[in-house]
């Protein structure tokens, strides 16, 4: 056996190798010979090595310099600073107006009046969002160099009526992450073997972006800086198609749109659809003539709107999604034979082409429906029963920047209002509340983002079934009806600059920072870095300040002007400096006498202790959850955690650090020294967070002294005895939660409830895990409402079963705390409501005094 296998991978060393860049087009092709091809710049021929991202740039600004074709323009910098690019292709001609072209396309969609002149498609390509789906940016220099140097007349008719907007690779960080990993394991005889290390990578995967997201997700939630400036972009634009590259598991063939029927998003015209399936047509026919498989309306939904190809669609453009079998290296043996890496970026050369062919053929056809969506969304407003939408932003000026921005960077504008709002539920201030009128040319994306559907065609969701943008942020928001009954300001609403902060002098007793601005966490924790004394408030108090009796309420922190160690003068020079920083106010108080609740020498209030916290990771743990974490200690907080792999846990010396969290992962086999040295180091003072299967976990090693439904119990409420076997999907898609969107209740006297406004919290919940009720009602500090879902689809029979369970637990353990959440708090980065209960966890958690028994 093992002499034949050295047989096969001789003969598979001579048929394995990249190809000259010419080869990947139709031969006799005439190409202009001052165009240089990749291989003559990079060194290596297309295939024969992963390429980095440098390595694809250096390639296209070369070119671009030596073509009057291209244009290329830096649009942003990843998080670890490598550049984004968008690479602009049309003629020369093009190229010379192309801002009119610009204007002139985005004025004829925004603007019913305006009628152009220009016919120019734009179609904008998109690739290898996860980075170690790599053929779509391997793909891209040969693209480039066709554009570039083709003397065919086709291309020439291309460039004439498109402009060609290429994303070469939508996630430079990843891409080089998996470049290196698998170029690292290369050997010079490719092997295809998929237990060899090339193909397994390590924990981080290059798929993800710098703090371990999955950017096919953020193209709706815009958390990170590629999104943002390609979101950007995509406005200037208004793309006509977008493709986005992708690819899938190595034993598949090739996938494109459309996907599922039934699972199209209700806010997607029916005619986007039907162009794509034209779209399609093309590229079987390239498909075909290349003699390679694909498939269609399987596997992949159209639902929701915060991925590449499905943001697109909101937008008035036609997404479409490209999905090809990986080769997760050079060379890798599949079902059918052996995958190598040249193959795959032929398919997505071939698709990238078929694409440009379709659009132009069907340019007007798109052009037109382009500009009937927005011609229909702007009659659906005027038809819409609804006017528009109220959205009470609670006073906190962090999660009021970070909403509105995200409706800003989608074009849509939000007005304050100018006189209060009595709602149905609630009295809506006008100091803290904005108005989202429907009759905008975003009608579409405002419904989908405010949409709280729970009832759907199909209950089969790839990915989320809800995203409810108010929700994520706790905003409490109402429906309004007529716009004549609300009162708003005639401009929208825009970031603002600077902020009024109070004086200080040396007559203060104490400074403090109030718990219902978001952003008072980062501002403490600078101050506690500064080795300021601070102290929290379990209670609320009323205190006399420069401007009179303020009430402060329970979870405000504040700093004793006496207990500093050092000057007045410098500690007011670092207050100042904060609040000008973290754009929190630091409010004087006269005296530690109050009129009202506990004063400031009370023992209600307790001393603060710098965070040094420790997240657990490893290839046993979820690592979209870890760097979701990572994410929100790091930029939301002002924390950098230690990241340590489950796996080195033992090695390490607990007592260093004041938090652990445990995120989602299989924690089943660690040894039970391991458990014990953690259970030690709770019961020493440590705080300890753990969230879905963590939390289960920590429940059933006896740390969490709470109990579950285990999955045999829940399989109850879905008998099977009568399901056939075309009804499997149907049936194991009403035992699963995808991702739906819950209400809480929550006890806010507990210091994990400190800062929020309301005891009812919306979470996002994925999968079906929940805790059982505690007997002693404190360490349930939140519980699942009677009727619990608010958006997205949840069986019937979990949410009756789910109501009045706990979510969220915490109690003591010998001198130390133990806290347990059933979901995930900071699920994606844009869940500002209920991340802000990790972040009481980790300034509050030491506080906590529930036992557990």
């Amino acid at each position: 056996m093992k002499q034949l296998f050295g047989c096969f991978l001789i003969f598979f060393s001579a048929i394995i190798h990249a190809l000259p860049t010419h080869q990947f087009f139709p031969e006799g092709h005439p190409f202009d010979p001052n165009i240089p091809t990749p291989e003559s710049v990079i060194g290596v021929e297309i295939g024969q090595w992963h390429l980095r991202h440098d390595q694809l740039i250096r390639y296209i600004s070369l070119v671009a310099e030596r073509s009057e074709r291209l244009q290329l323009e830096k649009i942003g910098e990843t998080h670890q600073k490598r550049s984004l690019y968008l690479l602009k292709v049309s003629s020369a001609g093009n190229l010379a107006k192309l801002s009119h072209i610009q204007a002139q396309h985005r004025q004829a969609l925004m603007s019913p009046s305006f009628r152009t002149t220009e016919d120019k498609a734009i179609v904008w390509m998109g690739y290898s969002v996860h980075g170690d789906e790599a053929s779509g940016s391997n793909a891209v220099a040969p693209l480039v160099y066709y554009l570039a140097a083709s003397q065919s007349e086709t291309v020439s008719q291309w460039l004439d009526k498109m402009v060609i907007l290429i994303d070469p690779s939508l996630n430079p960080d990843g891409m080089d992450r998996f470049a290196n990993w698998v170029n690292m394991h290369r050997s010079t005889v490719p092997n295809p073997d998929p237990v060899n290390r090339e193909h397994v990578q390590g924990w981080i995967r290059g798929r993800v972006n710098h703090y371990w997201f999955d950017l096919n997700r953020d193209w709706l939630l815009l958390q990170h800086p590629e999104s943002r400036a390609r979101v950007a972009q995509f406005h200037q634009w208004k793309p006509t198609v977008l493709t986005d590259s992708h690819e899938m598991g190595s034993n598949s063939s090739f996938f494109f749109q459309p996907g599922i029927p039934s699972r199209k998003n209700p806010l997607t015209p029916q005619k986007n659809v039907e162009l794509t399936k034209k779209l399609a047509t093309y590229h079987a026919k390239a498909l075909d003539e290349k003699k390679q498989l694909y498939f269609t309306e399987e596997s992949f939904d159209d639902f929701y709107f915060g991925k590449g190809s499905t943001y697109p669609d909101i937008n008035g453009s036609v997404g479409i999604l490209f999905e090809q079998g990986s080769s997760r290296g050079h060379a890798k043996q599949v079902e059918h034979g052996v995958l190598t890496f040249t193959q795959a970026i032929q398919n997505q050369i071939t698709t990238s082409l078929s694409t440009l062919k379709g659009s132009f053929e069907n340019r007007l056809v798109l052009l037109n429906y382009q500009s009937k969506f927005y011609e229909e969304s702007r009659e659906q407003a005027e038809q819409d029963k609804m006017a528009g939408y109220l959205v009470d932003t609670e006073g906190d000026l962090y999660r009021t920047q970070a909403f509105l921005s995200i409706l800003a960077q989608h074009q849509i504008q939000a007005y304050p209002l100018t006189k209060d709002y009595e709602g149905k539920q609630k009295t809506y201030h006008q100091e803290n509340t904005y108005f989202i009128p429907l009759k905008q040319a975003q009608y579409r994306l405002i419904k989908a983002l405010f949409m709280t559907q729970t009832n759907f065609k199909d209950n089969s969701f790839y990915d989320v079934s809800a995203w409810t943008l108010p929700y994520a942020f706790d905003f409490p928001f109402e429906v309004v009806k007529r716009r004549a009954s609300v009162s708003f300001a005639a401009h929208p609403w825009e970031a603002q600059s600077k902020n009024t902060f109070p004086e200080f002098n040396s007559e203060h007793a104490a400074y403090g920072i109030r718990w219902n601005n978001s952003a008072a966490a980062k501002a403490v924790h600078s101050l506690l870095s500064q080795r300021l004394y601070l102290k929290v408030a379990s209670q609320e108090f009323t205190a006399t300040t420069p401007t009179g009796e303020q009430t402060f309420a329970a979870g405000t922190v504040f700093l004793p002007a006496g207990l500093q160690k050092i000057p007045t003068n410098q500690l007011h020079v670092i207050l100042i400096k904060t609040m000008e920083t973290y754009g929190v106010a630091i409010e004087p108080i006269s005296s530690a006498l109050t009129s009202k609740g506990i004063d400031l020498g009370s023992s209600s209030a307790y001393a603060l202790k710098q965070p040094k916290v420790l997240i657990v990771g490893g290839k046993q743990t979820n690592p979209y959850e870890a760097g979701e974490v990572w994410h929100y200690l790091d930029i939301h907080l002002g924390i950098s955690p230690t990241i340590v792999e489950l796996d080195r846990l033992h090695k390490i010396q607990l007592s260093h650090y004041t938090h652990v969290v445990m995120v989602d992962g299989n924690y089943q086999g660690i040894s039970e020294a391991l458990t014990e040295k953690v259970m030690r180091w709770v019961k020493q003072g440590g705080v300890l967070w753990g969230q879905r299967k963590a939390a289960k976990w920590l429940a059933q090693q006896g740390l969490l002294k709470m109990s579950f439904k285990g999955q045999p119990e829940l399989n109850k409420l879905f008998p099977g005895n009568t399901v056939r076997y075309a009804q499997q999907d149907d049936h194991a898609s009403k035992k699963r939660i995808a991702g739906a969107i819950f209400a809480t209740q929550i006890d806010t006297s507990n210091p994990l409830g400190f800062g929020l406004q309301e005891e009812a919290l919306p979470v996002f919940k994925r999968g079906t895990f929940s805790f059982k009720p505690h007997a002693f009602g404190a360490v349930n500090v939140a519980t699942y409402q009677e009727k619990p879902l608010l958006s997205g689809f949840t069986a019937k029979p979990y949410q009756k079963a789910l109501s009045g369970q706990t979510v969220l637990a915490a109690h003591k353990l010998g001198r130390g705390q133990v806290i347990a959440f059933a979901d995930n708090p900071v699920f994606r980065g844009f869940w500002y409501g209920s991340s802000r209960l990790l972040g009481n966890a980790i300034f509050f958690g030491h506080i906590l005094d529930t036992p557990g028994d």
